[in-house]
C-alpha cells in the first residue's frame, strides 16, 4: 500500500486536527496538508515526472518537509532526502546515483548545490519560492497507487568504501517500521506531538510517518534545531511531545539549568549512537520514566532492538543496570539473531554479528548489487555490528565491525577521510579513528605519515567534504603500527592514542 493513504485518512476522517507546526504556531490542519501533498503531486506530474521517479530533498528542517515527502508520495514518485551539512559535491555525487531529475532545496542549499549543479538535474527548486508554489496551482488528483515493494525513501547511508549506498526503503519497511515504533516504542494519540530538532533528513524524520498515521501533530522549532531552552518552553506547551535525539543532545538537556516541567514530555527516544549508564540513570532522574532506546540502521530504518520506557524505568529489577546498557529487546517488526560466521544463532552470551530479518529490512541498495548480496545474505541484514544475546532476549553491542565513528549521531567513515587526506602531496600514510570525548561520543582523529602541515590539511577537507566529517585532531607519526601483511592495526592505533591522551 502506498502509506501516503496514511494522510488521505486523516485529512478525510480528522480534517481539523493539527497537522504542521512551527514553534507553537499552527501551521496546517490535516485538511490543508492532504491539499497541498495532492497539488504538490499534480505539479511534478506536470514536470514530466512518472511513478517510480526519485525527488531529492536538501533542505533544513522545516514546515515544508512534511508536505514533500507526503506529494511525492501522493503522486507515486520516490523520496531521497539528504543530509543538509553535505558538502556540494557530496550532493552531486548523490544527486547523479539516485538519477533525481528534481530536487527541493531551502535556500542555502540551494546555492551549494547551484555550485556543483549535475547535467541530469533539471530543476532545482528553492522551497517557498515562486517556483515552489508554482506547483500547487492545480487541483490535486486522487492518491496514486504504489505496491507495498515500490521505492518510497533512498536513504543514502555511507559505507567503508568512502561512497555512500541507497538503501532501497519501500512503502511495506515504512508500515512495519510504524507499526513497530506504535506498538514498541511510542504508542501515539491524535492528540498528541513529534517535535523534530534532529534532522528529518534521517532518524527524526522517519517519525513523521507514525504521526501522520495517527492524525498527529508533527512540530519543528522555530529554530529549525536544537535549542535545550526552546525544546524545553515548547514541551511545556504542548503536552503529549516526543522527540527523537542523539545522546549528545539528552546530555545537554540533563545538564540545561532551570527549574524545568518535564511532565509535557511523553517520550524521548535516543538512538544513532549507545548511552553511557551513568547518563542514561541522570536522564532517568531528570525526566522520569520517559526514555526509550532505539537500535536500527538505514537498511531496517529505525527498528530492530528497543529498550522500552517500561525497561528503563524499572529500576526494581535485579538485572536494571544491564538492561539500561543494552540495546534491547527485538522490535515486534523483525526477528534479531546473533550469528557466528555462518549465521547460524549462537548461544547465550556468546559474540557475533547481531541479523535482523522481517518486513521493516530493506530489498537491497539502489543500483549496487555487490553490496546488496554482501549485506543482505541467506535472508538477513548482517548490521556490521557486534554484540551478544542473554538468556532472556537482550542484546549488547560489544564493538563496531567497519571502524565506523559515531560523532554528536551522525555516522562517519574513516575511509572517506583517509581517501581525501590522501590526496595531498604531502600525505604518505594516514589513518583515522574515533577519541572517545564526553560531550560528542567521539570525535575524529586523522593520525598522519608525511610532511604536510594541520592547516592545510584542514582546508583540503571542508574543500572536499562535510564539515562535521573533518578531523578535530591531526597527529603526526612517523609510522603507523602495522601487522606482517602491511595492514594498519586501528585497534593498537586506538590504544596509542588513549596512552598518548593519558600520559
Amino acid at each position: 500500500m502506498n502509506v501516503a493513504a496514511w494522510l488521505a485518512r486523516a485529512g478525510r476522517s480528522f480534517p481539523n486536527n493539527p497537522a504542521v507546526a512551527v514553534g507553537t504556531t499552527i501551521h496546517q490542519d490535516y485538511a490543508a496538508l492532504t491539499d497541498r501533498a495532492s497539488r504538490l503531486a499534480a505539479g511534478l506530474a506536470r514536470l514530466g515526472l512518472a511513478p517510480g521517479d526519485r525527488v531529492a530533498i536538501v533542505a533544513r528542517n522545516g514546515p515544508h518537509y512534511v508536505e514533500c515527502m507526503f506529494g511525492i508520495w501522493w503522486g507515486a514518485f520516490a523520496a531521497v532526502p539528504a543530509n543538509a551539512k553535505l558538502h556540494g559535491a557530496e550532493l552531486a555525487w548523490m544527486l547523479v546515483n539516485a538519477g533525481a531529475t528534481v530536487c527541493f532545496a531551502s535556500a542555502k542549499e540551494a546555492e551549494t548545490i547551484a555550485a556543483h549543479r549535475p547535467d541530469g538535474l533539471k530543476h532545482l527548486i528553492e522551497i517557498g519560492s515562486p517556483e515552489y508554489e508554482g506547483l500547487f496551482r492545480d487541483e490535486g488528483g486522487p492518491l496514486s497507487d504504489a505496491g507495498p515493494d515500490a521505492l518510497a525513501w533512498l536513504f543514502y547511508t555511507s559505507g567503508t568504501t568512502g561512497r555512500p549506498k541507497g538503501a532501497m526503503i519501500t512503502h511495506r519497511n515504512i508500515a512495519a517500521m510504524t507499526f513497530g515504533y506504535l506498538v514498541d516504542v511510542d504508542p501515539t494519540k491524535p492528540t498528541d506531538t513529534i517535535l523534530h530538532s534532529a534532522p528529518m533528513s534521517h532518524g527524526s524524520g522517519i517519525y513523521i510517518m507514525p504521526h501522520v498515521c495517527c492524525a498527529a501533530l508533527n512540530a519543528v522549532p522555530e529554530s529549525g534545531g536544537f535549542e535545550p531552552d526552546e525544546i524545553f518552553r515548547l514541551i511545556e506547551a504542548r503536552p503529549g511531545t516526543s522527540m527523537f535525539a542523539a545522546p549528545t543532545m539528552i546530555k545537554r538537556m540533563v545538564d540545561h539549568g532551570g527549574d524545568v516541567d518535564p511532565s509535557g514530555l511523553r517520550t524521548l527516544v535516543w538512538g544513532g549512537a549507545p548511552m553511557y549508564v551513568e547518563d542514561v540513570k541522570k536522564a532517568l532522574d531528570r525526566f522520569g520514566p520517559r526514555l526509550a532506546q532505539i537500535f536500527g540502521q538505514g537498511e531496517s530504518p529505525m527498528t530492530g532492538t528497543v529498550l522500552s520506557k517500561a525497561i528503563i524505568a524499572d529500576r526494581a529489577h535485579p538485572r536494571w543496570l544491564e538492561r539500561i546498557g543494552s540495546a534491547g529487546l527485538a522490535n515486534s517488526a523483525c526477528e534479531v539473531r546473533v550469528a557466528g560466521a555462518n549465521d547460524e544463532p549462537l548461544a547465550v552470551g556468546e559474540t557475533g554479528e547481531v541479523l535482523i530479518r522481517g518486513d521493516c529490512v530493506v530489498p537491497g541498495y539502489w543500483r549496487n548489487p555487490e553490496a546488496s548480496a554482501e549485506t543482505l545474505r541467506n535472508g538477513w541484514l548482517h548490521t556490521g555490528d557486534v554484540g551478544a544475546m542473554d538468556e532472556d532476549g537482550f542484546v549488547t553491542l560489544k564493538d563496531r565491525s567497519k571502524d565506523m565513528i559515531i560523532s554528536g549521531g551522525s555516522n562517519i567513515y574513516p575511509r572517506e577521510i583517509e581517501e581525501v587526506l590522501l590526496t595531498h602531496s604531502g600525505v604518505r600514510e594516514v589513518s583515522v579513528i574515533g577519541r572517545p570525548d564526553p560531550d560528542w561520543g567521539e570525535i575524529v582523529v586523522a593520525y598522519v605519515v608525511g610532511e604536510a602541515g594541520a592547516p592545510e590539511l584542514d582546508r583540503l577537507c571542508l574543500d572536499s567534504i562535510a564539515r562535521f566529517k573533518r578531523p578535530k585532531d591531526y597527529v603526526f607519526v612517523d609510522a603507523l603500527p602495522k601487522n606482517n601483511y602491511g595492514k594498519i592495526l586501528k585497534t593498537e592505533l586506538r590504544q596509542q592514542d588513549d596512552t598518548r591522551r593519558k600520559g
